[in-house]
């Protein structure tokens, strides 16, 4: 399981590095990768990574998110609304 999670985080930030732009878009994905991790985990076990999946799972679970990821998607979602 923490094997898939790995694999998971790393298809997720291997997709947003078409975003990138500088090292303040590094630093979101850090804080992405780090603060929702666990969000993944307990929200969205049995979710198949790719099409965005993962990201609809975390919406639709919103109100049960971690404060910590949910600020990080705002701030990701502010850095992609800027480019």
């Amino acid at each position: 399981m923490i094997a898939r999670m790995t694999i998971l985080l790393l298809l997720v930030s291997a997709s947003l590095p078409a975003f990138a732009g500088g090292s303040q878009l590094d630093a979101e994905i850090d804080a992405l990768r780090n603060y929702c991790k666990a969000d993944i985990e307990r929200l969205c076990p049995n979710v198949e990574p790719g099409g965005g999946r993962i990201k609809a799972c975390l919406v639709a679970n919103q109100d049960q998110m971690t404060v910590g990821c949910a600020k990080a998607l705002k701030q990701l979602k502010d850095m992609k609304k800027k480019q």
